[in-house]
């Protein structure tokens, strides 16, 4: 037996005569005082039933008990609208199906939410995720989540890069976030980490001697759940043998245009344009800045060195933007809570009305030279953070999107790629005083900063960079250390004793000691592509079956206790809550 020998949403116009079996789902049902109208429901689209006693007395005494999301089997001929019936709406909108059989395949309870039912909770939604993925919304992101996997396979192949596995359970090692722990039944009292990425297995086949590896990983990360986070992602993790930066700059660019090809989206122009860490810092107060507008930060610090406002004269960075309105008191105070918000503790402005003269309480305390530096056109607004360099860089960082976005001033339109490069090798841990990685403690130095790694970790560079799409981060590489002697170093500058960095990392030192060629790579995470790229907000949209903010999963009941006697084959103990 057949379920069907054409899909809801295929048959046209030369179709007419036809006669068709279809199988889907009742999108909507109209009874019109005899006749039945029934659109059915299938990936591919909707086609309307006819269902008339006159033709089928069966089919029409059947039609009665059908409700929304029922399953269905119809068998009819295709038949041409009428003129004044024509759905412009609709892809099989000039044709019907009248209908000769009709089987009720499966039959659905009341539906805790319509499927066309706007404002619907998201929890509610995941606890009925099967029915949710049946949604036009759910359907389009989960079909455009394969297009752009499949054209990122495609792209990877063409440029020789081998699909290679890597194992989820492994040894845990520090990237940045906590890991999950498994317990193994055959060892109580030991426990595998569940992958945060594949970063030293990817190194490991290059020291094995595959050049150019890649595969559509997933990762698991015990962190704070986000819009843009989940405890459990998917990235197109790779690497190269023997690469320059360019080259792998180059595999991700073209991963890009192949994304946005494959899905008749017109490509951002390569190269994607480049900016230091630092730069980006300073001019827009972010490592993943919004290009799409400018409102660039500007430097005051050395012009204020000796300046009468004592704010300026005492902080060790002073910055500045230009905001293109004259904005109001009320403004302003919106403002200063929000820039407090973000550690400031104050909000200094020069405001330049319509007819150029300048408004502030700082005005009288700066000279000449000074609001020179500071001018501005008429009908603008200029706001200050004065502190410690980290401090300005934050606060300011944080306006700079907020009046972009009130104002206006972005440009829906426009997609900015760009790269961010030279990051900082290390910085300081604000727990315990020491210096950690910004990337992973595997990132290679800047050619000549490998000599600062212990003598200088403050001001060491590294080969780390990160792909930046309209403000939002999609991944981050390095070209990494492949010295024994260099990777002990950076353990070594981050507090490691050699004792400890053995018993973490002795395999993989072992490794660099037999060959290890020049290697680089990146980690793209997939579902916040995709999330951008279907216009989405939050991944969870682009993601079959995610896990709420909480980390629970509404679906399942996970995560859920575990009984007593299971825990102690395991050799686990369950503390008890504290009272």
């Amino acid at each position: 037996m057949r379920w069907r020998d054409a899909r809801c949403g295929e048959l046209r116009a030369g179709d007419v005569g036809r006669t068709a079996t279809l199988a889907g789902w009742v999108a909507r049902r109209r009874d019109h005082g005899g006749l039945v109208f029934v659109d059915l429901r299938d990936p591919t689209g909707v086609m309307q039933l006819v269902i008339n006693p006159e033709r089928s007395v069966a089919g029409a005494e059947l039609a009665k008990e059908i409700r929304n999301e029922f399953v269905l089997q119809a068998k009819g001929e295709v038949v041409a609208r009428s003129p004044e019936t024509v759905n412009p709406k609709m892809a099989t909108g000039e044709v019907e199906l009248h209908v000769d059989e009709l089987e009720i395949v499966s039959r659905s309870t009341p539906l805790p939410f319509q499927l066309e039912e706007e404002g619907v909770d998201e929890t509610l939604r995941l606890r009925y995720r099967w029915l949710d993925l049946r949604t036009e919304r759910m359907q389009r992101n989960l079909r455009l989540r394969s297009s752009v996997v499949a054209a990122i396979r495609r792209s990877m192949e063409e440029q020789g890069f081998l699909d290679v596995w890597t194992p989820g359970l492994t040894l845990g090692t520090p990237e940045g976030a906590r890991d999950f722990l498994v317990p193994v039944r055959l060892q109580p009292g030991r426990f595998f980490a569940l992958a945060q990425s594949p970063q030293l297995f990817k190194q490991a086949l290059m020291v094995g001697g595959f050049d150019r590896y890649y595969q559509i990983a997933t990762c698991w990360r015990d962190e704070d759940l986000r819009a843009d986070r989940q405890f459990e992602f998917r990235q197109l993790d790779l690497e190269l043998a023997f690469p320059t930066r360019d080259d792998v700059l180059e595999v991700l660019e073209r991963v890009v245009v192949a994304s946005f090809e494959a899905l008749d989206m017109e490509p951002p122009e390569r190269p994607f344009p480049r900016l230091s860490y630092a730069d980006a810092m300073l001019r827009y107060g972010s490592d993943k800045p919004d290009l799409r507008f400018g409102l660039e930060i500007e430097d005051a610090t050395e012009v204020t060195r000796g300046s009468e406002f004592g704010v300026f004269a005492g902080a060790s960075t002073v910055r500045f933007l230009v905001v293109p309105r004259e904005l109001s008191r009320g403004d302003l105070a919106k403002l200063e809570t929000i820039a407090k918000e973000w550690g400031a503790k104050g909000l200094a402005y020069l405001v330049r009305g319509a007819d150029g003269e300048v408004r502030s309480p700082i005005a009288k305390f700066l000279t000449q030279a000074e609001l020179d530096v500071f001018a501005a056109p008429p009908g603008s607004t200029v706001l200050f953070a004065a502190d410690e360099q980290p401090a300005v860089e934050r606060v300011l960082g944080a306006l700079r999107l907020h009046l972009g976005r009130e104002l206006g001033l972005v440009d829906e339109e426009q997609d900015a790629f760009h790269w961010i490069l030279d990051f900082p090798l290390f910085q300081l841990d604000d727990e315990t005083g020491r210096w950690t990685f910004v990337h992973h403690p595997f990132t290679g130095a800047l050619d000549g900063h490998e000599e600062l790694i212990e003598s200088d970790p403050a001001n060491a560079l590294s080969q780390h960079y990160d792909l930046i799409w309209n403000g939002w981060e999609l991944g981050s590489g390095s070209i990494r250390i492949h010295r024994p002697d260099v990777q002990e170093r950076v353990f070594r500058a981050m507090g490691m004793s050699k004792d400890e960095a053995e018993a973490k990392f002795g395999w993989f030192l072992e490794a660099l000691k037999m060959g290890a060629p020049p290697h680089g790579g990146f980690a793209l995470g997939l579902d916040r592509f995709v999330a951008l790229l279907a216009d989405e907000p939050n991944i969870r949209q682009v993601i079959a079956f995610p896990k709420v903010s909480s980390g629970a999963d509404p679906l399942t009941g996970a995560p859920a206790p575990v009984p007593a006697d299971r825990l102690a084959e395991l050799g686990i103990r369950v503390l008890d809550e504290p009272g």
